[in-house]
């Protein structure tokens, strides 16, 4: 008998518990092991003894740079890792980035940016894109 596939680990960081709560029961809905974090310090503990398929970050945790740098601490560690930033900077500030280009993503460190609030079903989409490519 073939052994049963391994489910595929994200690592949802967030310092909304609402978010990291919803998410994580939809994901493991989904078929996915599922870690979570709420601050920096409790990210990068998990990551030094767990490798996830997939990463999702809040850019705002504890500081307004705490996301950009777990992405940099993720893609340092592997840069195989897809990480997937979130965000509400946009609609509080008006300040707009993306990792559409080669320029963004080298400064941002996430395959992928989306602006909260964020249905379900678009993250589960973007998470799909990420771990089949």
């Amino acid at each position: 008998m073939p052994e049963p596939t391994p489910k595929k680990i994200v690592l949802l960081i967030d310092d909304d518990p609402d978010f990291l709560l919803q998410n994580k029961i939809q994901l493991q809905g989904a078929g996915f092991e599922v870690l979570t974090a709420e601050t920096q310090a409790e990210a990068e503990k998990i990551l030094s003894g767990r490798r996830p398929d997939l990463a999702v970050v809040d850019l705002m945790i504890e500081y307004q740079d705490s996301g950009f740098v777990l992405c940099h601490h993720i893609k340092k560690i592997d840069p195989h890792i897809p990480v997937i930033l979130v965000t509400a900077v946009t609609s509080e500030t008006g300040l707009e980035f993306d990792s559409t280009t080669d320029e963004e993503r080298s400064w941002i460190k996430a395959d992928r940016v989306l602006a909260k609030p964020i249905r379900f079903e678009q993250l589960y989409a973007e998470i799909q894109r990420l771990l089949k490519g």
